[in-house]
């Protein structure tokens, strides 16, 4: 009789055509979500979860009026242009759960961190006034390029929030002698979307260590930037793009990023 009445039950359910089905195994985790990035040299897919942003010295030292490449006579106008850019690609990464991490180009208060006198990096940077005083634009003391300053703050309109790491770096590359690389292993992530300045020295120099670590880097053209002026030749910021394009990862820009996301 019980095996007859659920016979009947089930007859019930397939009339209705209602189906059922078993509920997830919520024990295996949730499945990747794969995006579709158009990107060159092909498309880049990443899962937002094992993702990360780099921003890369978007600080006013190198993007502000007043900073350190305005008052050497550089025009700065294509950072900022890149900075406005970024700012969008950061609102849709945080909406998609993308971790964001800041870089600030920034030397101890006594250059102890610069290197030995002789070093190329200490004495390329005391020759365009790195550790000098300076006035901020608020009428606030500052120092080119020393940490916890105006100098090394991060561009206003790229203010970090909640939940984003800043980490300050004595060289070019993001990786030399920070903890960038054992953060991104312990949170899983292999994959990068890379924004900042300047596009021919640190922004370049963080890809290539990156992807010496077998990170796979996307660069996004609009978010990325050199100065202008007599001591920046031009075309070396598309040199660079051209590199990332032919071998050390993939370009694209922030209006195909935020396709890609929904935004």
């Amino acid at each position: 009789m019980k095996n007859g009445f659920l016979l009947r039950i089930a007859s019930a359910i397939l009339a209705s055509g209602l189906v059922l089905t078993a509920a997830p195994d919520q024990s295996a985790g949730a499945k990747p979500q794969v995006i579709n990035l158009g990107a060159k040299p092909e498309p880049f897919t990443f899962d937002p979860a094992k993702t990360a942003v780099i921003v890369v010295d978007m600080q006013n030292d190198f993007g502000a009026k007043g900073g350190m490449l305005d008052r050497a006579g550089l025009d700065v106008s294509g950072i900022q242009k890149a900075a406005a850019q970024t700012a969008k690609v950061l609102r849709a990464a945080r909406t998609a759960g993308i971790k964001i991490i800041y870089f600030k180009m920034g030397f101890k208060p006594d250059l102890s961190d610069m290197g030995a006198s002789d070093s190329v990096n200490r004495v390329r940077h005391l020759r365009v006034g790195v550790g000098e005083k300076v006035t901020a634009p608020d009428g606030k003391e500052s120092r080119i390029l020393v940490r916890d300053t105006w100098d090394t703050d991060i561009l206003a309109e790229l203010k970090p929030e909640t939940g984003d790491d800043v980490l300050y770096k004595k060289r070019f590359s993001g990786f030399y002698e920070t903890d960038l690389d054992a953060r991104l292993k312990k949170a899983g992530i292999k994959d990068l979307i890379v924004t900042g300045c300047t596009t021919s020295v640190c922004v370049d120099s963080t890809v290539r260590d990156a992807m010496f670590r077998d990170y796979r880097c996307v660069v996004l053209s609009d978010c990325v930037s050199d100065p202008r002026g007599k001591m920046w030749p031009p075309g070396n910021d598309e040199a660079s793009l051209r590199a990332f394009e032919g071998m050390l990862g993939w370009v694209s820009d922030s209006e195909r990023l935020l396709m890609a996301l929904g935004r």
